[in-house]
């Protein structure tokens, strides 16, 4: 017996209103993009469940590639057959023999969402767990903790049969909640802040702050492995590389020591809110984590923020370094993060950088020199690449298609 589709189950979706067919619509586009490696497959979209009808694909690859989609709270491979009784036994008989091992104990578990069909569920559970003990010797029935377990939901249209379910990644499909750019920085932390906000459906593009000749084409590499891992989710991400070099050594002649961390956080907010503009984000996230550096305390953050207006979004906020290391890992970026190549922001970082700075004394030392235009040329001079999980597209490329 092979499985012929897919029973997705939704999560969060299934307590929407109105705007619920908005949230199934995204959630099947987020399959799709992560499925192109298919062509034959097909999506049915219904109000409370959705289909991947296989026609042929490998069920394993396709099973394992949902895992990571957000929106999806389980899922199970599954046969569609005709309501005949006879016809039913007989599949379920053989989808059981696809998985059994000698010792498994098994149950069914009817659902009965068509309530003209002949059996109850009571008389479901019985006809079919009958049928499969008879054809199977020795076999054992547990209620509570079967090995196997075969759901037989019969509904209007169809039976559907399935004995393997999946825990989804739950959450939001990807891109309901809007558009923010995350600032991606190649340590820890960001992967992960990126990772739990597209959780919450929000579509991500990276900015990453380059300063040639002081980082190396290898930091670079690090953070274009850092995106393909989050493309994995949804099926791309953008990710813009900014030319940063020249506003950091001017910071470094202009502004105190003590001082330059904030004032380079502070252009590199402006910088990805200019990025934010031009391609209608909404929101900037960050992997700021309360307290964990000297940028990250409430007077930094305060002195920070204060050069825009847009909502900045921190996921990590109350987290403990040890829970972030422990998503890393789980979302396989943690080995990629440490590779020991830094970024703009461990280059340059001062010895005894600023844990309280005031705002009104980062306002005077910036006031001596004119960052706008520096701060458009950079934004004029942004490098734009298309991350998919198995391929670099630079944007003349992509709008070519």
């Amino acid at each position: 017996m092979t499985y012929d589709r897919i029973l997705i189950r939704y999560g969060e979706i299934s307590t929407k209103g109105r705007n619920r067919n908005l949230f199934v619509d995204k959630l099947r586009r987020s399959i799709k993009r992560v499925l192109h490696d298919f062509p034959n497959i097909k999506i049915e979209a219904q109000r409370d469940r959705m289909f991947i009808l296989l026609n042929g694909e490998n069920s394993e690859e396709i099973v394992e590639c949902l895992q990571g989609i957000f929106g999806i709270q389980s899922y199970s491979p599954a046969i569609k057959v005709g309501k005949d009784i006879d016809e039913m036994k007989e599949a379920a008989l053989a989808l059981f023999r696809k998985v059994y091992r000698e010792g498994n104990t098994f149950k069914i578990t009817a659902k009965r969402a068509d309530k003209d069909f002949s059996l109850d569920t009571g008389e479901i559970n019985q006809t079919f767990g009958s049928h499969i003990l008879v054809n199977i010797p020795d076999l054992k029935v547990d209620v509570k903790k079967p090995d196997i377990n075969i759901v037989v939901e019969v509904r209007k249209e169809a039976c559907y049969l399935s004995c393997e379910n999946y825990k989804g990644a739950g959450g939001l499909p990807a891109g309901s909640s809007g558009k923010a750019m995350l600032m991606l920085s190649g340590g820890i932390d960001s992967p992960v802040a990126g990772y739990l906000s597209m959780k919450r459906g929000i579509e991500i593009e990276a900015v990453h702050f380059y300063s040639p000749p002081f980082t190396s084409e290898r930091s670079k590499q690090k953070v274009i492995d850092l995106a393909k891992k989050l493309s994995r989710i949804s099926g791309g991400v953008a990710l813009h590389i900014v030319p940063f070099t020249e506003i950091q050594q001017l910071i470094q002649k202009q502004v105190p020591d003590n001082y330059t961390m904030t004032s380079t956080r502070r252009m590199m907010m402006r910088i990805t809110d200019e990025i934010r503009k031009k391609y209608d984000g909404l929101a900037i996230v960050t992997g700021e984590s309360l307290g964990q550096v000297a940028s990250q305390t409430m007077e930094s953050m305060y002195a920070i923020n204060d050069v825009i207006s847009t909502p900045v979004l921190r996921p990590l906020i109350t987290m403990d370094k040890g829970d972030i290391i422990d998503i890393a890992h789980e979302i396989d970026t943690h080995d990629i993060s440490i590779r020991p190549f830094e970024d703009c922001c461990t280059v340059f970082v001062p010895s005894s950088p600023k844990t309280k700075p005031k705002l009104e004394k980062v306002q005077h030392f910036e006031s001596f020199t004119d960052f706008e235009p520096y701060i458009a040329e950079a934004v004029e001079k942004t490098e734009k690449l298309i991350i998919k999980p198995n391929t670099l597209i630079d944007e003349e490329i992509e709008n070519l298609f």
